[in-house]
């Protein structure tokens, strides 16, 4: 898994305050959530880790081995998140941790209520037209790549929880909302676009999400997709945006750069190529495009496929 949305790092427990050198664990409560931040210095296997509330937790350095029920172990790196419900017990390993190379994972348990209130938001404010849903979140979907929105999120989380600033719940109530919103609009641009590859004539979304995949290497313009849906070109991009979070535009570039990662794999296609072969137009847009949601160059990650 290629990733490059990083969270930024946070200081390590101070030596003499250590209290256990595995899963040593701080603690900042607020008053919808409680963050986490747990580090371990020494190789430890089957670890176990338990909340009565649902978390997100997010890798910062180092590498775990994560075993959740009914699903297969993962490598757990630095630039991902995943999320577990209530009550489930992580069962983890740390087959690389030592005092040079510490793991830190932060870990956000957050309150039943709050979610419920956010979920009940997005059904009845955020929620309209043909593509009527019940908004909830999915475990189905769990270990999520950090893009650069939910990356910034989490950053300001943490940087609001471990201050001292007396505003803190209120700014934290804000930053929450948005990432649990964040979440629910992944995971359903996920559903839908598993959806379009096995109905793609089921509904609108799904004619619109297989029409991209087909054309990628081909100018998209949204006033074409509009057509597509049936819908005006300002109701349409308002429904994208409602359904997923980004525009039309942003999920027309991330699936580019999904296919330009392919074809930079192969050392024969020159920039340049890859991206003509990617439906972008501007080489030099398509290297900024790539550096924005890569957090690299083409170039360098093609000689880092060498």
């Amino acid at each position: 898994m290629q990733v490059k949305n990083y969270l930024q790092k946070i200081d390590l427990t101070v030596p003499r305050e250590l209290q256990t050198l595995v899963e040593n664990r701080r603690v900042f409560n607020l008053r919808s959530c409680e963050l986490n931040i747990f580090e371990s210095y020494e190789q430890a296997y089957h670890v176990p880790l338990t909340f009565n509330d649902l978390v997100i937790t997010s890798m910062i350095r180092g590498k775990k081995v994560m075993h959740l029920s009914d699903k297969p172990s993962f490598d757990y790196l630095p630039g991902e998140t995943v999320i577990v419900p209530p009550h489930e017990t992580m069962i983890i390993d740390f087959p690389e941790a030592t005092v040079d190379n510490p793991t830190q994972c932060i870990a956000l348990a957050i309150d039943d209520i709050y979610i419920r209130e956010t979920v009940d938001y997005l059904n009845n404010y955020y929620n309209s037209g043909e593509g009527r849903q019940n908004w909830q979140l999915s475990f189905q979907r769990y270990h999520f790549e950090n893009n650069h929105e939910v990356t910034e999120l989490i950053n300001k989380l943490i940087r609001i929880c471990t201050s001292e600033d007396r505003s803190k719940n209120i700014y934290a109530d804000l930053q929450l909302k948005e990432l649990l919103i964040r979440l629910l609009q992944s995971q359903q641009l996920g559903q839908a676009v598993e959806g379009s590859i096995a109905d793609s004539n089921g509904n609108r979304l799904n004619f619109v999400l297989k029409y991209i995949r087909e054309h990628l290497t081909e100018k998209i313009a949204v006033d074409a997709l509009s057509r597509k849906a049936y819908l005006s070109r300002n109701l349409f991009f308002k429904w994208f945006r409602e359904q997923f979070g980004i525009t039309p535009l942003e999920y027309v570039n991330n699936e580019r750069i999904k296919l330009a990662k392919e074809l930079l794999a192969k050392p024969q296609h020159s920039i340049y190529d890859v991206s003509k072969l990617c439906g972008f137009t501007d080489v030099n847009y398509f290297i900024r495009v790539f550096r924005k949601l890569e957090g690299t160059t083409p170039k360098a990650y093609q000689s880092a496929q060498e």
